[in-house]
């Protein structure tokens, strides 16, 4: 089983959990960069993710400067595994983890963690893969 398949199965096995801004637990909740960094260090990874950021702003070189300094390298075709960076909103930046057939993301709205099927319904940004 590749890195790539093991985040996958990470963040399907967090489908569910609840909705926490800053949140980095299963069980007390998670925000998009909490998901993704379960999902990286439940698979071996070792990055860390900042402690401080919002994803308002809009700012695209902030946000890839935080994933290289989170070990993880910008791809140009994605595949399950890989962390999606999306553009949710006006000066909203979002991050999903793909997984076979669709994405996984915290979603505030609902509170929760789901899986969505099929393409990703905002722009993304760009694709990034922890290593192997």
């Amino acid at each position: 089983m590749t890195k790539g398949d093991r985040i996958a199965a990470a963040a399907l096995g967090l489908v569910g959990a609840p909705f926490r801004l800053h949140g980095r637990s299963a069980e007390t909740g998670v925000d998009c960069v909490g998901l993704a960094l379960l999902c990286a260090r439940r698979a071996g990874h070792a990055g860390a993710a900042p402690e401080h950021y919002g994803l308002r702003g809009g700012d695209a070189a902030l946000f890839a400067g935080w994933l290289r300094a989170a070990g993880l390298r910008p791809v140009r075709k994605g595949k399950a595994g890989d962390f999606v960076l999306v553009r949710a909103g006006p000066a909203q930046a979002h991050m999903m983890v793909a997984v076979p057939g669709g994405h996984v993301h915290a979603h505030a709205g609902l509170r929760r963690v789901v899986e969505m099927p099929g393409a990703s319904p905002w722009p993304v940004i760009g694709l990034w893969r922890a290593g192997r």
